[in-house]
C-alpha cells in the first residue's frame, strides 16, 4: 500500500451501521460471497460497480452497531482503497485498520460527491478532490499504523514479526 490512495468516491450519509455494510442474513456465506451484498440496503449496485481502490465517503458514525468484523471484511474483499467519514464508530475504525483498510476522518466529507476523483495523502492528512479542484484536511495516519496497513493488517503484521 502506498502512502497515497487514488480512487473514485462512493458517498453515503450518516449512521451507516454494520448491518447496512454487511447484511446479517449473508453471514453464513464465505466472506468473498457475502461481499457481493455489501451496502445492498442503500445501494444495490454498489458491490457490482465499485472498483479496486475506490473510496467510501460517509458522514457521521460510520460503522456503528455490531462489533463483528464482517463489515470491514466485506469491504476488504471488494478492495476498497480507503474510507473517509466525518467520524467512525470506534470498534469499526479499529477493525478496519486491523484488516488493512485505511480510514481517515474529515469534517468536510459531506462536500465530496459520488464519482469525484480523490487522492488521499495519509501522511500529510490531505484529501485532494481532482473533480472539484479542491482539498480538505483529514486525519493523518501515524507511521506505525501505515506500516500495519501496508503489511495487510494486524495478523499479517504479527506473522511478519514472528518470522
Amino acid at each position: 500500500m502506498s502512502k497515497i490512495c487514488k480512487g473514485n468516491a462512493y458517498t453515503f450519509g450518516d449512521n451507516i451501521n454494520t448491518d447496512i455494510i454487511s447484511p446479517p442474513q449473508y453471514m453464513e456465506l464465505t466472506p468473498q460471497d457475502a461481499a457481493k451484498y455489501a451496502m445492498n440496503a442503500i445501494d444495490p449496485a454498489f458491490a457490482s460497480t465499485v472498483r479496486p481502490g475506490d473510496i467510501i465517503v460517509a458522514g457521521k458514525n460510520f460503522g456503528s452497531g455490531s462489533s463483528r468484523e464482517t463489515a470491514p471484511l466485506s469491504l476488504r474483499h471488494l478492495q476498497i482503497g480507503a474510507i473517509v467519514a466525518k467520524f467512525f464508530a470506534r470498534i469499526f475504525y479499529r477493525n478496519a485498520i486491523n484488516l488493512g483498510i485505511p480510514v481517515v476522518e474529515c469534517d468536510r466529507a459531506g462536500e465530496i460527491n459520488k464519482n469525484d476523483a480523490l487522492e488521499i495523502d495519509f501522511v500529510k492528512g490531505v484529501i485532494t478532490n481532482k473533480t472539484q479542484n479542491t482539498s480538505y484536511q483529514c486525519s493523518q495516519l501515524p507511521p506505525h499504523i501505515l506500516q500495519l496497513i501496508q503489511e495487510g493488517g494486524l495478523i499479517a503484521h504479527l506473522k511478519k514479526r514472528q518470522a
